[in-house]
């Protein structure tokens, strides 16, 4: 009965009435549901809110509570939410930056705006976890100041932070202008030197895998270098050296930065690590003779993200396609190719390419038409969703490539009700068709009954207001609770039903 509850409760078809019943008996999962309703009127979310405490905070972001209705002491998580989107008020903030629980102190550091004091308070807090996420989210001239924190991991956040200074970051890299760190999260709970075992099964250790310190807090600086490379704030010319750094991290860090001189570049591209080469492959920063380069990586993730490079030629991308399995996608090249290139790819004797440029979505008629008489079922497949195309065109497609385009064929907006009725009918079946026309809200009534007897679209099916209210209210007492959620949801379950549910509560 409890997901059947929780189905109810988002079912849009509930009058206000309903609503009153399920939030008087409501639970955390049930409330959590209510919490999304679009018509939730005020004084329902106040009372869902007092029925369940923790609904109060997705309220909260909802917009459903506001500052009227919230009294920290009661709702301290609740006024969190408002802080955090910048609406609560500053004394919340004062109140809530002495709060015994840690947890409450840490999550408003990361709220925009706060009052200098309550920033001060923050930032000289005895839990250094607060102070570090205070650093990670906080202003330039706070960030520039925490910078120069004794504690590591606080450090460890300022390098993180995109608002920090330039001059911070490099001194963050470089260690020169700044005192040595003094502790860090390793050396605060044991005796050093220290390794933390990677296997450790502890359930009450709170040092991540491999954490180590020497008396130089080495993990620490490690993880806050990586932070810094990944920042875009950081100046190149102070992470750039780390291009040969023995850290395979520190390397796939820099790989992504968009700013990477050239000769980086080129040494990324031959670097040991094919997860490196990927996060390069994708990097605007590469040229051409580097795209042509990794397209004959040996790594086959290497070639499939290179084919996502917003600048990469048409021959090379077409190479890529036939070797990379790139999918079903539209990719940023093809998505931004002229009208002429798309012209030579839609005429392209490799169907590779054809394959391409069949994933865009608004093809000229002409173009669209001829890719869908192309004799390669993966070009018609690939076009298959394409608006526009007639319910002769879509019949032909079946008709020539059978059950290698009935799946995106269902996915079509011009596909009418009787042809998604073939297309579960067709034999051999496609279970992909299933779950496709099930989501459709043009599929009769017969159709979605077939779905139904598919174990992967029969909860997809049950939520489809097409479906027969008869067969709905069955479903409530599927042996697969999700297919019974899924009819409670249903809009179109009788309302006598619904309410006959709620009246065994």
């Amino acid at each position: 009965m409890h997901h059947i509850l929780c189905g109810l409760a988002a079912n849009p078809a509930l009058t206000s009435g309903l609503v009153d019943r399920l939030i008087c008996i409501a639970d955390d999962d049930v409330a959590s549901h209510l919490a999304c309703r679009p018509d939730l009127s005020r004084a329902q979310a106040v009372a869902l809110a007092e029925r369940v405490d923790e609904s109060a905070v997705h309220l909260a972001y909802e917009g459903r509570l506001t500052a009227a209705d919230i009294d920290p002491a009661v709702w301290p998580e609740a006024a969190l939410a408002l802080l955090d989107q910048g609406v609560g008020h500053p004394e919340w903030a004062r109140l809530l930056a002495r709060d015994p629980a840690r947890e409450r102190r840490e999550k408003l550091a990361a709220c925009p705006s706060l009052p200098s004091d309550v920033v001060d308070t923050l930032a000289n807090d005895p839990d250094v976890r607060v102070v570090a996420e205070l650093a990670l989210w906080t202003t330039p001239d706070v960030a520039a100041r925490l910078a120069a924190h004794p504690h590591a991991d606080v450090r460890r956040a300022v390098a993180g932070n995109e608002a920090t200074p330039p001059a911070a970051l490099s001194a963050l890299v470089t260690g020169e202008g700044l005192p040595a760190a003094q502790r860090c999260l390793v050396c605060d709970r044991e005796e050093t030197p220290f390794v933390h075992d990677p296997q450790c099964r502890s359930l009450d250790c709170l040092l991540p895998p491999g954490a180590a310190c020497d008396g130089s807090h080495q993990s620490t600086v490690h993880a806050m270098r990586e932070a810094a490379l990944r920042n875009p704030a950081t100046p190149i010319e102070a992470v750039v050296g780390f291009v040969d750094h023995p850290s395979m991290l520190l390397r796939w860090a820099l790989a992504a930065r968009q700013d990477l001189p050239r000769h980086a570049c080129a040494r990324l591209a031959s670097d040991s690590s094919p997860g490196v080469r990927a996060d390069l492959a994708e990097n605007a920063a590469i040229d051409d003779a580097l795209i042509r380069t990794l397209a004959d990586d040996r790594d086959t993730d290497v070639r499939r993200r290179l084919a996502h490079h917003p600048r990469i030629s048409l021959d090379v991308l077409a190479h890529l396609a036939r070797t990379a399995k790139i999918g079903g996608t539209l990719l940023p090249r093809i998505a931004s190719s002229s009208p002429a290139e798309v012209e030579e790819l839609a005429t392209s004797p490799d169907p590779a390419a054809r394959m391409l440029v069949a994933q865009r979505r608004d093809l000229p008629p002409e173009i669209r038409d001829r890719l869908a008489d192309d004799p390669d079922a993966k070009v018609v497949k690939a076009l298959a969703a394409h608006p526009g195309l007639t319910e002769g065109q879509l019949r032909a497609m079946v008709d020539r490539h059978g059950i290698r385009v009935l799946a995106k064929v269902a996915t079509n907006p011009e596909a009418s009700p009787a042809l998604l009725e073939e297309l579960v009918q067709h034999q051999p079946a496609v279970r992909k068709v299933f779950r496709e026309v099930a989501r459709r809200r043009e599929a009769t009534a017969s159709a979605l009954l077939v779905c139904l007897t598919d174990e992967g679209a029969r909860p997809v099916a049950a939520g489809n207001p097409a479906l027969p209210p008869p067969a709905i209210a069955e479903l409530l007492t599927d042996a697969d609770w999700q297919v019974g959620e899924a009819a409670a949801a249903n809009p179109s379950l009788p309302l006598a039903v619904i309410g006959d549910l709620l009246s065994r509560r």
